[in-house]
C-alpha cells in the first residue's frame, strides 16, 4: 500500500498546484485581464491531472478498503483549491496509523 499512498500523494499536490495557479493566476487574468491563454492552457492540463488524481485515489482507497462516501470525499477533494492539501495530509495519517475499529 505504500506505493500507492506514494502515488495519492504526488498526484494530490500536483492537482492542488495547478488547481492554484488555474484559480489564482489564469481565471483573472482571464476575466479581469481579458488574456484566456493560462486558462487554455492550464485547463486542459488540469483536468488530465484530476483523471490521473481520480484513479491514484480509487487505487489506494480501494487497498485501505475505504467505504465508498470516504472515497468520494477524497476524490472531490481535487475540485476546490487548497483542500487537495488537507485531505492529503489526512489520508496520509489514516493510512500510515490506522485505528483500531472497536466492536
Amino acid at each position: 500500500m505504500s506505493a500507492a499512498l506514494t502515488r495519492y500523494r504526488v498526484v494530490a499536490y500536483v492537482v492542488g498546484v495547478v488547481l492554484i495557479a488555474l484559480v489564482v493566476v489564469g481565471m483573472p487574468l482571464k476575466y479581469i485581464g481579458n488574456d484566456p491563454v493560462v486558462v487554455e492552457t492550464i485547463g486542459p492540463a488540469h483536468g488530465f491531472l484530476y483523471m490521473v488524481y481520480l484513479v491514484a485515489t480509487f487505487d489506494l482507497g480501494r487497498r485501505a478498503r475505504w467505504p465508498l462516501g470516504r472515497m468520494v470525499l477524497v476524490m472531490l477533494a481535487g475540485t476546490i483549491p487548497f483542500v487537495s492539501f488537507f485531505a492529503e495530509r489526512a489520508v496520509t495519517r489514516q493510512v500510515r496509523d490506522p485505528q483500531p475499529v472497536a466492536g
